[in-house]
């Protein structure tokens, strides 16, 4: 496809999007009864139909219209080696982690393969040691005034770009929620196996499009350490299971020796990883203050608090408290004795690889994923703790608990990402 074709393709779509958005339609609608001045006295039923109708479309409980089919046949086939990975932004390192993590080991098996990000994750950095590009679209709020109908169109743009660009064989969509303009660019491409990642079963009730399912050829179900049945939305497409995917190999971590002296800690020391996410540090009542301050009454304890890349900066001045911003925090696990935890998934399940003694806070106000059900296997497992109310009292003593416990010497360890690279390639 020349550059002339491209940019006629390009046109295409943006006049086909303005023919089918909302306000065009409802303008047609009235200009067409004017037209036909037989239809006027029905205007008082069809148009608040009409409105009912594209209302259900943008809340995603009815199909929107169909996104523009370009003339695919002029165009160069699937090389066949290469794959367009999408993780979308979350409060964490979720989805980005989980692409990344079976990005490398497609690499492994496939030295040849290309992959490609396109990602709304702000942290492109980290895929040069893996020498994977990237484009990146910063999300609807990093732009004024941008609505979410005009981001989806920019986000379809820069997508179908991306195909075109890539001829990929395979996509692969790892996010709670599919965006319709991801959805439009991927439709009618029959030649790549689009697949979507999402952790957790579609729940009836559940806020993605009704349609959306559909658009994928197979949705890949990371598992969960604890099974939860929950009624689901039923649908055709072929689900695939795995284990929980982590970033790293138990091979790729650093030594003991090595992760400390990085971190500026005694080797004789005891280290505690501490990695809460939310609270203000400096309120010595906020929970994470309150476990700093059990942990700090061992004269023998270094506290390692861990930093988000995409968080703010921790503003603290407290002895043996030293701060880790990097990725992955979990390359330095040999060198610390115990952790403290909220009950996220990533966090769960690499603690739970690694063989690292926990104390949990899992969040009871986070809906559909169960935090508390997922730390209680964490004691049942004899590797960790669960504090459900957190009082000064409470954590001080499941801080004593905490570091009474034995590092384990027989982590418990199933790649989830190895398993799904074998099954993908």
């Amino acid at each position: 496809m020349d550059d002339n074709d491209t940019r006629t393709t390009r046109l295409k779509r943006e006049l086909y999007r303005l023919r089918v958005s909302p306000s065009l339609r409802l303008g047609s609608h009235l200009t067409d009864a004017i037209r036909k001045p037989w239809r006027a006295p029905f205007l008082i039923l069809t148009l608040p139909c009409l409105m009912l109708m594209i209302g259900f479309e943008l809340l995603g409980w009815k199909s929107q219209p169909p996104a523009y089919q370009t003339n695919l046949s002029g165009r160069p086939t699937s090389k066949g080696d290469c794959i367009v990975m999408f993780p979308t932004n979350g409060v964490g390192f979720g989805h980005f982690t989980r692409m990344l993590a079976v990005a490398k080991q497609m690499k492994k098996l496939n030295a040849d393969l290309e992959i490609i990000f396109f990602t709304t994750m702000p942290t492109l950095h980290l895929l040069k040691p893996y020498g994977i590009p990237a484009h990146h679209i910063s999300g609807p709020k990093y732009f004024k005034d941008m609505n979410s109908e005009e981001w989806n169109a920019l986000l379809e743009e820069e997508l179908c770009i991306c195909f075109e660009t890539h001829n990929p064989s395979m996509f692969l969509f790892d996010g709670a929620f599919p965006y319709r303009g991801m959805l439009r660019a991927i439709q009618g491409r029959n030649s790549m196996r689009k697949i979507w990642m999402r952790r957790g079963s579609f729940r009836k009730g559940s806020s993605i499009p009704v349609d959306s399912i559909e658009f994928f050829d197979a949705v890949i179900h990371p598992e969960d350490s604890v099974i939860t049945k929950v009624e689901q939305i039923e649908h055709n497409v072929e689900v695939i299971t795995c284990p929980p995917i982590v970033m790293l190999e138990p091979d790729e971590l650093l030594s003991r020796e090595k992760s400390r002296s990085r971190l500026g800690l005694p080797q004789d020391a005891i280290v505690v990883y501490v990695q809460l996410g939310a609270g203000e540090i400096n309120d010595i009542e906020s929970e994470i203050r309150l476990t700093l301050d059990s942990l700090l009454q061992n004269p023998v304890v270094h506290v390692v608090l861990g930093e988000s890349l995409i968080g703010g900066r921790v503003d603290i001045d407290l002895p043996r408290v030293h701060i880790l911003r990097d990725y992955p925090n979990s390359m330095y696990f040999n060198g610390f004795d115990a952790t403290v935890q909220a009950g996220g998934y990533n966090s769960f399940h690499e603690t739970r690889t690694f063989g690292l003694p926990a104390l949990f806070y899992p969040n009871m106000n986070t809906g559909m994923d169960d935090q508390l059900a997922r730390c209680k296997v964490a004691e049942t497992e004899n590797w960790g703790i669960v504090i459900e109310q957190r009082t000064q009292k409470t954590i001080t003593v499941g801080i004593k608990k905490l570091l009474s416990m034995s590092k384990s010497t027989d982590p418990k360890y199933e790649s989830g990402s190895e398993v799904l690279a074998k099954l993908l390639l």
